[in-house]
């Protein structure tokens, strides 16, 4: 035990001054200060850091006492993070986001994507031609609290009312944006968080959720008004739709990750689709912003079919061009 504690406190000596040179430097960093660091320190950080991971190195291989291992596993962990972590302050991070790592993580899900849409459009189709055919059907996609009187039932003469009557308060429709916002983030965030069951639920809810949307197309379609009720529907929804396609995207990287990790272990496979599908998600979430202000507030105040159609078209032309047109990548530290 005496050779051993002799053994450890040689070691400690020949290299403390390094060690606490390193922490010194890295405690600035780590208090805002990196800016005031001079050229000469900036080149000694990463020095001073691989010598503390020999330190490290050494010290577990000569099995020194404990204290002395956690105290270099304490630094080295910080000091990596000064040196190879991300300089960006938080404006910088944000705007790479949106200009670089969001747009990237969506074009790498678009098979998942190109499935999603797939599903959505059967799911609109198979009920049109389900409610076209027998408008009984109409409740078998619509509950009836969310059909909202505009069911088989309803006049034309109500109908029509409903895509264009004028809102009864500005206030009103700010709790409906408010609900229709919670309501659609709920559904994407179902249809991403139930990927891991490999991706059957989530193909459920957006079959569902396309089923829905052509069953009210449908009932609006027999009565002379599809043209009307379909923009008033994609004005927003061509924002939301995208957004829950999105979600399911996520959801079913993460899904066929588990079910065919390839040559990494699932786990692996698994936590690197996380973290594709979790830079998808935090768009998600201001696309469906996005969306429940269109829907609480433009459907009811834009009343003109060409308005709709016009913001539903540009809706869609901008989305596809934010996320898939080419552009330069440059790294931000």
């Amino acid at each position: 035990m005496r050779a051993l504690t002799l053994r450890s406190s040689r070691f400690r000596q020949e290299r403390e001054a390094d060690w606490r040179r390193l922490e010194a430097l890295v405690g600035r960093v780590e208090a805002g200060s990196v800016n005031r660091l001079a050229d000469a320190e900036l080149l000694e950080l990463p020095e001073l850091y691989r010598a503390a991971m020999s330190s490290l190195s050494t010290a577990r291989s000569i099995s020194l006492d404990s204290a002395l291992i956690d105290y270099l596993e304490s630094l080295c962990t910080r000091a990596y993070f000064v040196v190879y972590g991300a300089r960006a302050k938080p404006l910088q991070r944000m705007a790479r986001f949106f200009a670089v790592d969001w747009p990237a993580a969506v074009r790498g899900l678009w098979r998942e994507t190109a499935f999603a849409a797939i599903l959505l459009a059967a799911g609109i189709a198979t009920a049109m031609v389900l409610v076209g055919r027998d408008p009984d059907w109409f409740f078998s996609f619509v509950p009836r609290e969310l059909a909202g009187g505009r069911d088989p039932g309803a006049t034309t003469a109500f109908l029509r009312a409903t895509l264009y009557d004028p809102p009864e308060s500005a206030e009103g429709l700010g709790v409906f944006a408010t609900f229709l916002f919670t309501h659609n983030a709920q559904v994407a965030i179902t249809a991403f968080s139930l990927g891991f069951a490999f991706g059957l639920p989530t193909a459920l809810i957006v079959a569902y959720n396309g089923a829905t949307m052509g069953a009210f197309i449908a009932l609006f379609a027999s009565r002379g008004l599809g043209f009307e009720a379909v923009g008033w529907l994609m004005i927003h929804g061509v924002t939301e739709l995208f957004a829950v396609t999105l979600a399911a995207a996520s959801g079913f990287r993460i899904g066929w990750s588990l079910a065919f990790p390839g040559a990494d272990t699932r786990l692996e496979s698994v936590r690197r689709a996380g973290r594709e599908a979790a830079l998808v998600m935090g768009g998600v979430v201001l696309m469906l912003m996005i969306a429940g202000v269109l829907e609480g507030f433009g459907r009811q105040l834009i009343t003109s079919d060409l308005a709709r159609y016009v913001i539903a078209a540009a809706s869609l032309v901008l989305w596809c061009a934010y996320f898939y047109l080419p552009r330069g990548v440059r790294g931000a530290r």
